[in-house]
């Protein structure tokens, strides 16, 4: 690799040079400057002067102010679309001979410039990260410029075939991986937060214990997404035990269930690329090699959109909840409900029940599950096995879904099923358990 970085880093110095620059540039370019460099991109034919001029592009736009990123932004959405004049052309000669060439003619006149640029932005040292990072960027701007929503089709175009799953590496993450990698495991931990090293050992070094992470070979060391599995003896009903200081390891060879208790996007410009459904499959094939003696692959999982539902159901008319059912609901508004016991035990069947119907009833306009991460799973062919009230007592928990988890199970002969199910008829396919909670009144 460092053999590659000073043969790149020499090309762009030489490329430089060919096109009529010095040094290295050390002014800062306004957004007009750096649409003239895109121009320039794009026209040039040499790979080597378009290094230095995809290098240049880069670092001038990460020196921009946020009111020049956005400009820059909005003028590559407007600027480089297809070519009308060329595009009319193709759909007329396709209109008049629709022959395979004519049909393939149109597709090249249809794709708008702004592809061919971040194409050639791609050629840059790090130019694949930059452009992660540059989609971060147009993310957070979208909700105030839906302009930008045809640079960003763009770029998740290109990116669902650059990450394809074909590219993508797993690599197991243990207490002797690199701590610049570690150091990222903490800080892109997104579902129960690694307190600092010593809880991230008890996470990587027990026996008991695995991590796994997609790594993309333009990215370095930087994970794509990582999953953390623990392994044990029954399903789990609550994510305290397995996170908890002083827990007593499993033999590896005594487990019988891998957990997958958490798994983590690294990457908020890779939103919308699906890695996590390749990830879980992979991992499951690596654990039964390794211990063909686990039986059951199942998750903890959180129900992040529970809460919100819950609150509009207990004051919507008609509601999924029964009247008695809202009546012990009212304890939630009560910050200590969970410190009576009996009062506790009551609102957690309320839950369970209410969470069923929550999975099984509430659907978005398109018809798939409310919650994201049912979607997730579901997709991926698993079976909503149990609903385990209390299971999170942490604020996020409580706060998400009154400390309601669930547990996935990844059924591997029923896994192309299930999947077909949701994708054909966007089915949820639960236990027997769930659907009777689902249909119960008390």
């Amino acid at each position: 690799m460092t053999f590659v970085t000073d043969l790149l880093a020499t090309v762009t110095r030489r490329s430089r040079q060919l096109i009529g620059w010095g040094p290295e540039e050390t002014t800062r370019r306004s957004p007009a400057d750096i649409l003239q460099l895109a121009d320039q991109l794009l026209s040039r034919r040499g790979e080597a002067s378009g290094v230095a001029l995809a290098r240049d592009i880069i670092s001038s736009y990460r020196a921009l102010d946020a009111k020049g990123r956005t400009a820059v932004l909005g003028a590559v959405a407007e600027r480089f679309a297809a070519d009308h004049d060329k595009l009319q052309a193709a759909i007329a000669d396709y209109q008049a001979d629709p022959t395979a060439a004519a049909t393939a003619q149109l597709h090249v006149a249809a794709e708008p410039r702004r592809q061919e640029l971040v194409r050639r932005l791609n050629l840059a040292p790090g130019g694949t990260l930059s452009l992660v990072r540059l989609r971060e960027d147009l993310l957070a701007r979208l909700p105030d410029h839906p302009e930008l929503k045809v640079l960003d089709s763009d770029l998740v175009h290109l990116f669902s075939s650059w990450f394809n799953r074909g590219f993508l590496v797993v690599r197991r993450i243990d207490w002797s991986t690199p701590a610049n990698i570690l150091e990222k495991i903490i800080r892109y931990e997104a579902v129960h937060a690694i307190r600092d090293w010593d809880d991230l050992r008890r996470r990587l070094q027990p026996e008991d214990r695995r991590c796994y992470a997609f790594f993309h070979p333009q990215l370095d060391d930087e994970p794509l997404i990582f999953v953390e599995v623990a392994l044990t003896t029954e399903i789990p009903g609550a994510i305290g035990p397995l996170i908890a200081e002083g827990g007593m390891p499993v033999a590896a060879d005594e487990a019988r269930v891998a957990v997958f208790y958490s798994i983590s996007n690294c990457q908020d410009g890779l939103a919308g690329i699906s890695f996590g459904s390749f990830l879980i499959k992979q991992v499951v094939e690596e654990l039964k090699r390794e211990l063909p003696k686990l039986a059951t692959f199942v998750t903890l999982s959180p129900v992040p959109g529970f809460a919100r539902w819950l609150k509009q159901e207990r004051e919507a008319e008609p509601s999924e909840l029964a009247a008695e059912d809202r009546e012990a609901l009212q304890l939630l508004d009560k910050p200590d409900w969970r410190a009576n016991t009996l009062a506790a035990e009551w609102v957690d069947r309320v839950l369970a029940r209410a969470a069923a119907r929550y999975f099984v009833a509430a659907k978005s306009p398109g018809g798939r599950p409310l919650d994201p991460v049912a979607r997730f799973h579901l997709g991926n062919g698993a079976r909503l096995e149990r609903i385990n009230p209390g299971a999170d007592l942490s604020a996020s928990g409580l706060r998400q879904s009154h400390g309601v988890m669930v547990n996935y199970l990844y059924d591997l002969p029923r896994i192309e099923e299930n999947h077909e199910a949701y994708a054909e008829r966007r089915a949820v396919v639960t236990s027997a358990a769930v659907k009777k909670l689902a249909a119960s009144k008390s």
